[in-house]
């Protein structure tokens, strides 16, 4: 009888197991039918990462109302343009915080992740990934009047006060440097920025379009990118961009569809589009 019990106990395990594991799979197979039937594709964004997302108070050409008296551009809000094109529906911006974007996304808050994301294996633990966008590399946004202008490497930053967004790759990447001075994890763009700008840090690590965008932003800083060899090592998915999608979402092959229709050229041209479009900072 004990026997029995015991595998009966272990079935029961299993198949509970495979039911949970079904459902997850399964969390996003109606995602396409339910996008087509309200005829409205909303995404998730911060709308406060320049050049890939942010808010304005003016409308034109680029923009997506997100509401009265806000609007939303960026490199992210074009391509989400794009694959609500492919899907002949209309767009929806939703501003998020960048921790309540997975979040979202699995409540059925929002339909999709296009918030300069990238596909790390953490992440997809509990959701999909569509294609690359983007590809970028990592760079460090310094102060031209700093100590580190002159750096070559990241060896150069022994001892200086580094830090990188929460919950970001670029965060984690900075305990490659021997000897820095690791700082809490900032929130936002924003936040980077005005440490910097304050010299309360010496740097922070981000993607290469992040370091244009500050920099044509704040006259004050520069930014360093490392030779190969010289700089941080990540896995490439790491410093590429995708889009989020549920697990198991039947909205990943059209995604991936709109996404292939846009050339890698005009993906370069989308980005410095949106870097010569984005707020300049007159503090």
């Amino acid at each position: 009888m004990k026997n029995f019990l015991t595998s009966l106990l272990a079935a029961a395990t299993v198949a509970a197991s495979a039911f949970s594991l079904a459902s997850c799979s399964s969390a996003g197979a109606k995602d396409l039918d339910k996008v087509q039937g309200k005829g409205t594709l909303v995404v998730g964004m911060e709308c406060a990462y320049a050049p890939y997302n942010w808010a304005q108070t003016t409308e034109n050409e680029y923009t997506v109302r997100v509401s009265d008296g806000m609007y939303a551009d960026g490199y992210d809000v074009q391509v989400a343009k794009k694959i609500a094109e492919h899907l002949n529906v209309t767009l929806v911006i939703q501003p998020l915080e960048w921790d309540g974007l997975i979040p979202a996304l699995n409540a059925n808050t929002i339909d999709l992740v296009i918030a300069g994301m990238s596909p790390t294996a953490e992440r997809k633990e509990s959701i999909d990934f569509s294609d690359t966008y983007y590809d970028s590399n990592l760079v460090m946004v310094v102060r031209k009047d700093g100590a580190y202008t002159a750096a070559t490497k990241i060896a150069d930053f022994s001892g200086a006060k580094i830090t990188g967004q929460l919950n970001t790759f670029h965060y984690s990447v900075i305990d490659q440097i021997a000897g820095v001075k690791k700082q809490t994890a900032l929130p936002d763009f924003a936040a980077l920025t005005s440490a910097l700008r304050s010299s309360s840090i010496d740097g922070y690590v981000c993607e290469k379009p992040g370091a244009i965008s500050a920099v044509t932003a704040y006259s004050e800083f520069t930014y360093i990118e490392f030779a190969e060899g010289n700089g941080f090592t990540c896995n490439p998915e790491d410093a590429s961009i995708a889009v989020g999608l549920r697990k198991g979402s039947s909205l990943t092959a059209t995604v991936n569809e709109a996404l292939a229709k846009i050339t890698k050229a005009e993906r370069e041209e989308l980005m410095s589009a949106a870097i010569a479009r984005q707020p300049v900072s007159n503090e």
